[in-house]
């Protein structure tokens, strides 16, 4: 296990306690971590408690089925604030959970799907019932998918753990 893999996987075992502990609910809509978050969670004892379920929205035609709106990814494209904002909403409203993870954008390589895709550039958004908040990150080059995904899935749940979103009151 990397370096990486160990510290990212610590943060989330703490999220993890903490959410159980503050009785707080869940769920992630992903796109570029196909998954990695809510797996992340899900590695903790006791997740069951406060994971409502899990979307991984790879294309653009799965995001639409689920609820993000057509009309946001064509005009602000699929790797965007917006897009990422629904996400999150989506899901969050979808579960009724207290939290919800939208993230979306490429890693390594341009996507050839989309034309608006800029390798290393990532949006997550992260809702709460109160609000919602985006975040633009810069991935820089990692060695493996799995490197990408760890990467991305750490910086989400450091902004989580810095008490912006209603976690610790």
């Amino acid at each position: 296990m990397s370096n990486l893999e160990k510290e990212v996987r610590e943060k989330y075992e703490k999220l993890t306690k903490l959410l159980i502990e503050k009785n707080l609910t869940i769920t992630t809509m992903e796109s570029c971590t196909s998954g990695q978050i809510a797996s992340l969670i899900t590695d903790t004892e006791g997740a069951s408690a406060i994971m409502k379920g899990a979307f991984v929205t790879y294309s653009n035609e799965a995001k639409i089925r689920q609820g993000v709106s057509k009309d946001t990814i064509e005009k602000y494209g699929v790797y965007s604030k917006e897009t990422a904002t629904e996400m999150a909403q989506v899901c969050r409203s979808f579960y009724d959970a207290d939290l919800g993870i939208g993230v979306t954008g490429s890693f390594g390589n341009v996507d050839p799907n989309n034309a608006d895709s800029v390798p290393g550039e990532v949006y997550f958004a992260i809702a709460t019932r109160n609000a919602v908040q985006s975040y633009y990150c810069e991935v820089p080059p990692q060695p493996t998918r799995l490197d990408y995904k760890l990467y991305m899935a750490g910086r989400i749940v450091e902004n989580l753990l810095e008490n912006k979103h209603d976690i610790k009151n």
